[in-house]
């Protein structure tokens, strides 16, 4: 099944060189969890700060239990300070 995966800011760099901007289609087993990609992407706990599923968050409690579905969304924010 294929979903978009979207990184922003400095997580970007962990997206492979076929993106189109800060987002990529990929192709993942049926089942595969939010904490799954997460993972396979390597990225770091501290800098996924803020997830969501649809433009719904994802409790960090709650990322090894949801599952995706097919053309799901997942959009990944690290920590973003201002001034």
């Amino acid at each position: 099944m294929e979903i978009t995966l979207k990184l922003f800011a400095t997580l970007t760099d962990y997206l492979p060189t076929n993106r189109v901007d800060n987002a990529v289609r990929l192709q993942i087993k049926e089942g595969s969890t939010v904490q799954q990609i997460i993972d396979q992407f390597h990225l770091p706990e501290k800098l996924t700060h803020l997830v969501l599923v649809n433009g719904v968050y994802v409790d960090p409690a709650d990322r090894a239990s949801k599952v995706l579905t097919p053309d799901d969304v997942l959009a990944i924010w690290p920590p973003i300070a201002g001034g």
